[in-house]
């Protein structure tokens, strides 16, 4: 039975949001192909017609679930700049955000298994940051757009550091301490 155009469109949609939701929950090695279709409701058969591999599913699924990001962080700007930077702060270090990594960012997730994988997958994630830190760079205090750039990166890091240190110890205090501390060290804008 041959399937419509709107069809593929629909079942190609469900594989990307699957997988961006899969791959960050269980790391790029830890779901295969199979399941992954399983978990869409679809063929393990059906894969290849939508994607060359599982590397380009994965670029396509961090494309996705960072743009989404984007938006939602573009959300609290058009809601007001001066306390967007704070609402971003407080979403991205939040225990749901630490303790929910498969709805949470793409980079700290899967950022160490991008860094190993080839160009598509590495180009899907730098595009993905360098948009985010285009929303993060007007925020930042600083004369300039160089300085400014340069608060954007270092509260960018101390975010996505403070995401993967609070999820990789096992204390609960200290893991609190690192989202509390970095939440409390975002720039201020003047």
């Amino acid at each position: 039975m041959k399937v419509s155009r709107e069809q593929v469109a629909l079942n190609r949609e469900r594989i990307v949001e699957t997988a961006a939701r899969l791959f960050r929950e269980k790391g790029y090695d830890g779901i295969g192909v199979a399941d992954l279709m399983k978990n869409a409701g679809l063929t393990h058969g059906g894969f290849y017609g939508h994607f060359a591999s599982k590397e380009d599913l994965l670029a396509e699924a961090t494309s996705h679930a960072l743009k989404r990001s984007v938006e939602r962080w573009q959300g609290y700007v058009e809601q007001g700049a001066d306390t967007a930077l704070d609402k971003i702060g407080a979403g991205y270090l939040s225990v749901a955000h630490r303790d929910g990594p498969a709805l949470g960012c793409s980079v700290t997730s899967l950022g160490a298994d991008i860094s190993r994988l080839g160009p598509k997958a590495r180009h899907a994630l730098t595009e993905g940051v360098s948009a985010q830190l285009a929303v993060l760079e007007p925020l930042m205090p600083g004369d300039g757009d160089a300085d400014q750039r340069r608060q954007a990166l270092a509260t960018y890091a101390a975010l996505v550091g403070a995401i993967v240190l609070s999820r990789a110890v096992d204390d609960e205090a200290l893991s609190l301490e690192i989202l509390q501390a970095v939440q409390a060290s975002l720039p201020q804008r003047r």
